[in-house]
């Protein structure tokens, strides 16, 4: 991946791919797992975890081939009992699956926004069936994979709207400009909270701390925890409390026991004045 920002790069999704795999493959006991990303249209498998051979490394998978493929086109699994003896794949990749001996498999779509960015493979050497508890095993790793994607691609568009700002940074900023810095960093405070990578977690926080830094803080200021800071930043945004909850799993109680926490450090009565000093004290935006 490119760099995003200057101090912030994006992880690497196929550590991912592989991550996840190697995490269904102890969890199912599933003989043999693979993967690949999905660039401009084609799947590249690369993530293995069960083969014996090099047959399927870097296969070239274009929309509608074999299982991967029609998974692909379709936006839905696809699965064959017998891969050899099946008519409702085509099969032009058959060298790859016969030098790994594979007969049964079963092919995911990992979908973000509708879109395919990924295919999960699940396959067998001998002709059987995956049970209901395997399938639903597979779609959850499936789940989990696309809701990772779907974060690193909002820090991408958070982020890159943050370099954008910072290239106007001698240019006098006008309010409209000013709530677009306030809105992002909001939301990658909340993105932040809810990945499962704790690296991105760190880069995006980076990120954050530089731009709430960019300026000389005021003196004196009023120590806020880190989910103090996310609760604060969703309620900049003008969420309730039920859905600054429904953003940081947690419960609208307990949203409001923290922000009467913050009101109290930052000496206010009310939501929008806890805001606005917060963001004089520059621990928002």
């Amino acid at each position: 991946m490119n760099a995003a920002n200057d101090d912030v790069y994006r992880p690497s999704d196929r550590a991912l791919l592989k991550g996840a795999i190697r995490q269904l493959g102890a969890q199912t006991g599933i003989e043999v797992i693979f993967a690949g990303l999905v660039n401009h249209g084609e799947l590249v498998i690369t993530e293995f975890v069960g083969t014996t051979t090099q047959g399927l490394k870097n296969l070239n998978v274009q929309p509608g081939e074999g299982v991967g493929g029609r998974a692909l086109h379709q936006s839905r699994p696809v699965g064959v009992a017998d891969y050899f003896d099946s008519h409702h794949i085509t099969h032009q990749h058959d060298q790859a699956v016969r030098i790994e001996g594979l007969r049964t498999m079963v092919a995911l779509p990992v979908l973000v926004e509708g879109h395919g960015r990924s295919i999960l493979y699940a396959a067998t050497r001998d002709r059987t069936s995956f049970g209901e508890r395997t399938v639903n095993e597979l779609n959850a790793g499936g789940a989990r994979i696309a809701r990772e994607l779907q974060i690193r691609d909002e820090v991408d568009h958070r982020v890159a709207i943050l370099k954008v700002v910072g290239s106007l940074a001698a240019e006098p900023l006008d309010r409209d400009l000013i709530e677009v810095v306030r809105l992002a960093h909001a939301e990658l405070l909340s993105v932040a909270s809810v990945t499962h990578d704790p690296d991105l977690a760190q880069r995006i926080l980076a990120v954050t701390a530089r731009l709430v830094g960019s300026a000389a803080a005021p003196t004196d200021v009023p120590y806020l925890t880190p989910r103090e800071t996310d609760v604060l930043a969703q309620v900049a945004l003008g969420c309730s409390y039920a859905e600054v909850g429904n953003r940081l799993a947690l419960q609208a109680v307990t949203v409001k026991g923290y922000m009467q926490t913050i009101m109290a450090k930052l000496n206010v009565h009310g939501r929008t004045e806890a805001v606005r000093i917060a963001r004089g004290f520059r621990l928002l935006p």
